[in-house]
């Protein structure tokens, strides 16, 4: 069975033109993820997240880690070069650094982990141990 997780607690909703702003200077660029748009979700004891990045060569432009219990999507999409004559040239292509780190959960092993880029979008496989639920029964002593 799969089921679909919403994870992102800083997912606002805002005009185009605001999300391009923010992702373009600064502080805003970490507050909404850099523009790398994800999804989450678990297949039994994969938990798989794919990321929304066209144009880049996944071989050069990202860096995927694990760290701290972090998913960590690193990279730069470069601008091609392109004659632009005067008045005639119009680009909402975003180019440049891109990182989003990503809470992973509990039981997720950076071992064996598995990405693949294909059509655009880069899917990362991450197997999850079954979380053992030990029981103990704990004696009181009297002093």
């Amino acid at each position: 069975m799969t089921t679909l997780q919403r994870r992102d607690p800083l997912h606002l909703d805002l005009p185009d033109w605001v999300s391009r702003w923010f992702d373009e200077h600064g502080p805003g660029q970490r507050l909404l993820g850099g523009g790398i748009r994800v999804e989450e979700l678990d297949e039994g004891d994969v938990h798989v997240v794919r990321a929304e990045l066209p144009g880049i060569d996944p071989d050069k432009d990202v860096e995927i880690s694990v760290h701290n219990g972090l998913l960590h999507l690193r990279g730069e999409r470069t601008e091609k070069s392109m004659e632009k004559n005067e008045g005639s040239f119009r680009s909402e292509f975003r180019y440049g650094r891109f990182d989003r780190a990503l809470p992973l959960p509990a039981g997720a092993t950076a071992e064996d982990v598995a990405a693949s880029y294909d059509d655009g979008v880069l899917e990362v496989r991450i197997p999850v141990r079954a979380a053992v639920h030990e029981t103990a029964k704990i004696t009181v002593r009297r002093r």
